[in-house]
């Protein structure tokens, strides 16, 4: 963090400004510290003078609130925030005892007017105030990923807040709700689950007992939320990638014509459709027919003499699996079997 506050203060030119929230947090956990946030006057100004600086992307993170993020080379991240007056302002605005401590850029004693760094020694989240989760119902699944990430555990009073108010849990936009949803594990989305939010989010714990078959955010995702997914802003391919194991219907058994019609079906996610069908045992054999996948195929569209049409596509598919059943290995072998499909 060190390298990224020299270029901050340069771009300040000795305005006042305050390290904040959970770059101060993970300083005081020894974890790698990957964005930080200042709080300062004119935040515009010194987001993009800072950019030149740091060869950083600065664009507005919050016109409301006037807050700019710049994206640095490597990754990180550098937010600016309006300074309300006074530091402890800021502080009481923010969502957990955990992230709203703060110190001078130029360097200081740390602000800590709420006990963050008890709570940090104790491996407690603890809100700020009673009304961190109406003012922002993102914080509810903030909470959890924080739980699940850090290894703490909300103090009683803050879980019995996040259940009261786990119906909000749904308004942010959908975009923040999947950015917090992507970063958990396992036992994350079971949390979720046990306070109430899943359910608030459409989810349901039906698929549960294969969370962790395959250790991927998406899996998870597609796991917890089946055909509701859709609901969130997915890209295009976790789309498709739900779709392939929402639809998925397992082979009966292992045998190289099932297998390839299996993954026709489910390819380049075959692997992945397996786990979630409860049927991981036919890995191996999917594994071999990926191996034996042949560098070209027997005959190419233009060699069986049909004019184009949907008869060549199909042709090609049955040259394909026939193939791959072992029943054909030549390109003649082939020929006879268009011939005799076209008897």
């Amino acid at each position: 963090m060190r390298d990224v506050l020299e270029d901050v203060r340069a771009a300040l030119g000795g305005a006042e400004a305050w390290v904040v929230g959970g770059a101060l947090r993970d300083e005081l956990l020894g974890r790698p510290i990957l964005d930080v946030d200042i709080a300062c006057d004119e935040p515009e100004l010194i987001a993009l003078t800072f950019a030149r600086h740091g060869a950083g992307a600065p664009f507005p993170l919050s016109e409301r609130h006037g807050a700019w993020r710049v994206v640095l080379a490597d990754g990180r991240t550098v937010d600016f925030t309006p300074l309300p007056g006074a530091i402890v302002d800021d502080l009481v605005s923010r969502d957990f005892t955990l992230n709203a401590m703060a110190r001078q850029l130029a360097g200081g004693d740390l602000v800590d007017p709420f006990g963050g760094r008890v709570d940090i020694a104790d491996c407690r989240i603890r809100a700020v105030s009673p009304r961190v989760f109406e003012e922002d119902p993102l914080r509810l699944l903030r909470a959890v990923r924080l739980e699940d990430e850090l290894g703490f555990r909300c103090d009683e009073a803050t879980e019995e807040l996040v259940r009261a108010y786990a119906v909000l849990v749904s308004r942010p936009a959908g975009e923040r709700i999947l950015g917090e949803l992507e970063r958990l594990s396992v036992d994350g989305y079971h949390r979720l689950d046990e306070l109430g939010l899943l359910a608030a989010l459409g989810g349901s714990p039906g698929r549960f007992d294969r969370l962790d078959a395959v250790d991927s955010s998406n899996f998870r995702l597609v796991c917890a939320f089946g055909a509701r997914l859709r609901d969130l802003p997915i890209s295009r391919r976790l789309g498709r990638y739900a779709r392939t194991l929402l639809g998925a219907e397992p082979p009966g058994d292992g045998s190289p014509r099932l297998i390839h019609r299996f993954r026709q079906a489910t390819e380049p996610w075959a692997l992945d459709a397996l786990a979630f069908l409860g049927r991981p045992e036919l890995g191996a054999a999917v594994a071999q027919a990926r191996a034996r996948d042949p560098v070209a195929p027997l005959l190419r569209g233009d060699e069986l003499g049909l004019l184009p049409g949907p008869e060549i596509g199909k042709l090609l598919r049955l040259i394909a699996e026939e193939r791959a059943a072992g029943t054909i290995s030549t390109k003649e072998e082939a020929l006879d079997l268009v011939r005799e499909q076209s008897r």
